[in-house]
């Protein structure tokens, strides 16, 4: 494989495929283009009973970009991971030019859960989250779905997916329909950044109100 540069890997989402390790101390990366890819339908989270109930009462809080590179590690520190130095290389780069960024979840300013990926037109590419309290990788997820609703993102690609992502309304799409939505995703204008921070509670009055 030709060296890496977060052009090409901007260039590799386009097409639909995504970098990955088999392991961290691997220092290979490869390319890789399911043949049945996991999105999240933005119109289609599904919060639980539990999930609404805590959401409702918690006092954690909610950043966005605040700390990448800790989402990142939080992300890679466990047992099997594929996030070796070269994707975290990779992806610092591509958040440093604007094209990959973090959720937060925080309880007093400690970073307990979160997600990171990539963004490409009206595309979010989800690599990778991390709970280190009940439900707050659950809570990230749903206050990125409203983010990226809000931001004029149509496209929330999982990759692949889990019982995890499944329980919270991910499908699994033929790569075929996958291409086909992202071609179109890639083509419009979504700004990650530009929604305002919202709180776990609006977060979820607003999923309430639109559900």
């Amino acid at each position: 494989m030709a060296e890496l540069t977060p052009e090409l890997v901007l260039r590799g989402y386009a097409a639909g495929i995504f970098p990955m390790s088999e392991h961290r101390d691997d220092p290979e990366v490869f390319w890789v283009d399911p043949r049945m890819r996991g999105i999240m339908p933005l119109d289609g989270f599904h919060v639980s009973r539990s999930l609404a109930k805590a959401m409702r009462r918690t006092g954690f809080e909610v950043a966005i970009n605040r700390d990448f590179a800790g989402v990142v590690a939080a992300c890679a520190d466990r047992a099997d991971t594929w996030i070796n130095a070269e994707i975290t290389r990779l992806y610092s780069a591509l958040h440093a030019q604007g094209n990959a960024h973090s959720l937060e979840i925080r309880e007093d300013d400690l970073l307990v859960g979160g997600v990171y990926g990539v963004t490409l037109g009206g595309a979010f590419f989800g690599e990778s989250m991390f709970s280190r309290r009940t439900n707050a990788s659950k809570m990230a997820l749903a206050a990125l779905v409203d983010r990226l609703r809000s931001a004029g993102f149509v496209l929330f690609d999982a990759q692949f997916l889990t019982a995890h992502l499944a329980s919270l309304g991910a499908v699994e799409i033929p790569r075929a329909a996958y291409h086909d939505m992202l071609g179109k995703a890639v083509q419009l204008q979504a700004d990650f950044a530009a929604p305002p921070v919202r709180s776990l509670q609006e977060v979820m009055q607003r999923m309430t109100q639109t559900s």
